[in-house]
């Protein structure tokens, strides 16, 4: 099976402005969907363009990851598949455009598919790649949550003031595509918010908006994170409701509320230094 087997490209209207390729995918990298519901949130709240479209068929067993039955807008019966579109956005006031991949971890064929991904990022010129993510962290849901990230390029890390990543394990296919980046010598990024383990199964806007707004800033592109205020507080009254109805609940997050507050400001990363650098960084490739 080849990348031509399983790409299908739809073209781009207009050339993008030294765009960065932004990828979340649900699964193993995603906890809670945290990342990929930013993602959406992004493209609805934009004018995407589809430049290209991931055929699902060789790449999920459909008794894990079903295909849904719906009526379109004349009422006719459809079958709705996995996606993995391509799109763009561009943001006119910004230095630069974004192409966003935000689609579902494949059960079998990683190698092609992390080569049709590659291929989309080789053919749009793009200049680097985020991989962004969530995972369970000790996090009381009362604090900002924290964004980290990793990079396998050295000047980038170097840059950014991160280092490599040294997890060994098993791993998911967004660990597999930044090796593959790592060997093409394409600079990428990986993103992570962390969400509260005690609360791995609810909604987190709250942290989908703090990964969106690392991001925004890191790009430098608008993310539009205020139209989620509503939907962060009515999940927090939620969470404080579960917290006040258990009390061994309310007296862990009371501790990790102690840990948060004693950490040292130089432990989280600031969004501003790390958009700095990553643009210097990109403005010094050749």
């Amino acid at each position: 099976m080849e990348v031509a087997d399983v790409l299908e490209w739809h073209g781009v209207s207009t050339p993008l402005r030294r765009p960065v390729m932004v990828i979340a995918l649900t699964g193993w990298f995603d906890i809670a969907g945290v990342a990929t519901s930013a993602l959406r949130f992004l493209t609805e709240a934009n004018d995407a363009e589809l430049i290209a479209t991931i055929d699902p068929d060789p790449f999920y067993d459909f008794t894990q990851v079903r295909p849904e039955a719906r009526f379109d807008d004349d009422g006719e019966r459809e079958i709705v598949w996995p996606t993995n579109d391509v799109v763009a956005i561009r943001f006119p006031n910004a230095v630069r455009d974004v192409v966003i991949l935000n689609g579902v971890e494949p059960h079998t064929a990683w190698r092609t598919y992390v080569q049709s991904v590659i291929a989309c990022y080789l053919r749009l010129g793009c200049e680097a790649m985020v991989t962004v993510g969530a995972a369970l962290d000790a996090v009381p849901h009362t604090r900002a949550p924290i964004v980290v990230g990793s990079s396998f390029d050295p000047d980038l890390a170097r840059g950014l003031g991160l280092s490599k990543p040294s997890y060994q394990g098993m791993t998911g296919v967004v660990g597999v595509l930044q090796t593959e980046c790592e060997k093409e010598d394409l600079p990428a990024v990986s993103l992570r918010v962390g969400v509260p383990y005690y609360l791995d199964y609810s909604q987190h806007p709250q942290s989908a908006a703090a990964l969106l707004q690392h991001l925004g800033h890191v790009l430098g592109v608008p993310t539009g994170v205020a139209d989620l205020n509503e939907e962060i507080e009515r999940w927090r009254g939620l969470h404080d409701e579960a917290m006040r109805s258990d009390p061994d609940l309310a007296g862990r997050v009371r501790a990790l509320e102690i840990g948060y507050d004693q950490m040292t400001e130089a432990a989280i990363p600031s969004a501003d230094d790390l958009a700095e650098q990553f643009q210097k960084f990109l403005d010094d490739q050749p």
